[in-house]
């Protein structure tokens, strides 16, 4: 057999592939043939096309239906699902910057817990005044109440209430000649109306000379030492000719508490230096302040306001005690009204009703403690004395206060 000569039956061409082939095929050049990947071996019977090979007729063969596929998601994971649907579920998936805590502390949410805190701190506090004044405060004689006049709720009716304090000494006091118990004088004579859009305060000197229902001609504190606040109620009114609502007497014994629950009482003034009750050598107290601002404890803003003689300055008088009187009554209303009172609100409230005593029911208090916080802060006001005057029966010297003053103070303080 010649060496040129092949007895091998020649190689099959391949069957031409149609122009929607693979794009290797279509870039093949023309003429050129695409030469198949052997197959592998076929069982018998086996039909020889290949997957997603050309049928008869031209048509592509079916694809088979391949099961679908899911993705199982956790509950707290769907934070997108109401703004964009499974995408917004996958975002959500991820960790975002406003995602957290941060972004739940909005201004918003945080001023309105702050509203409800201080919503909830004030119920409280009120919660407390009203318990306070049910339960711990003492109220005034039977007799007071007729000799009152009636008026509308304190916080919305003009109201004019009588504030009295007595000079009766303490138990403990050694001073020689004083009195612990039985009838005292007031040492303090002050006239606060509030209500209604109003804001004023008149003090009266305890040595002013008047006439006392049923005794004549006397010093105005021996009113409350001949009949009690009742009897003080009738001659105040007749002095000035206005109506009194309500009477508050302040319980010296449980005053101090009070300032104490406030934090201290601010006092700028000068030099004071005061034996009280026969100073602390007689079982008194001894007050000494230095030229400036301080910041007074129950017993020294106790002591300043029953402070009459002034061994710094002996040319200070009752009046200058009034002054301090109405200084300490502007002082705890701002000391109240600031931040730092209002942390000590329901201490405040639990306290106030202790501290004096009253015709008033806790509501009315509530009414006109709320008046005096919301109203403004009046001038220092009191009757001037003309000149002095002598009572009748050996009783000294006391003060004249001329019916021109009297009628001119009065207008003021109710149109204030």
């Amino acid at each position: 057999m010649s060496p040129d000569h092949d007895d091998r039956p020649p190689f099959p061409r391949p069957p031409r592939v149609p122009r929607s082939g693979s794009a290797g095929e279509r870039d093949a050049p023309r003429g050129a043939s695409a030469v198949p990947p052997p197959s592998p071996a076929l069982a018998p019977g086996a039909s020889a096309k290949q997957p997603g090979a050309p049928l008869e007729g031209g048509k592509a063969p079916e694809r088979p239906a391949q099961a679908p596929s899911y993705t199982r998601y956790r509950a707290g994971r769907l934070v997108g699902l109401r703004n964009g649907g499974l995408d917004g579920v996958r975002e959500g998936a991820q960790s975002s910057p406003g995602s957290g805590w941060r972004g739940r502390l909005r201004p918003r949410r945080v001023l309105a817990a702050l509203l409800a805190l201080l919503l909830g701190w004030v119920a409280l506090s009120v919660v407390l005044l009203l318990i306070s004044a049910q339960f711990e405060q003492s109220r005034s004689p039977a007799d007071v109440t007729s000799a009152l006049d009636g008026s509308g709720y304190p916080l919305v009716s003009a109201t004019n209430v009588l504030v009295l304090g007595s000079d009766q000494r303490t138990k403990r006091t050694h001073e020689p000649g004083a009195s612990t118990s039985g009838p005292s004088r007031s040492d303090v004579i002050m006239l606060i109306r509030t209500g209604g859009g109003h804001a004023a305060k008149l003090s009266i000197p305890r040595d002013t000379v008047v006439d006392i229902p049923g005794h004549g001609r006397q010093k105005i504190n021996a009113a409350y030492a001949l009949g009690g606040p009742a009897l003080a109620i009738q001659t105040v009114k007749g002095l000035l000719g206005v109506p009194i609502n309500h009477l508050v007497e302040i319980n010296f014994d449980n005053f101090p508490k009070l300032v104490d629950a406030l934090g201290g009482v601010d006092y700028t003034g000068g030099c004071v230096l005061s034996q009280i009750n026969g100073g602390t050598r007689n079982g008194g107290y001894t007050l000494h302040l230095a030229k400036g601002t301080h910041r007074l404890d129950g017993k020294q803003a106790l002591a300043l306001a029953r402070t009459r003689h002034n061994l710094c300055n002996p040319r200070e008088s009752d009046l200058t005690r009034i002054q301090h009187q109405q200084l300490l009554v502007q002082g705890m209303k701002g000391r109240l009204l600031s931040a730092a009172g209002l942390t000590r609100l329901p201490w405040v409230s639990w306290d106030a009703p202790q501290a004096i005593r009253s015709d008033m029911g806790g509501p009315t208090l509530l009414g006109l403690f709320g008046a005096l916080a919301v109203g403004g802060t009046p001038a220092t006001r009191y009757l001037h004395p003309s000149g002095p005057e002598q009572v009748p029966g050996g009783g000294g010297v006391g003060l004249q206060v001329s019916p021109g003053e009297v009628h001119a103070e009065v207008r003021r303080f109710l149109s204030g």
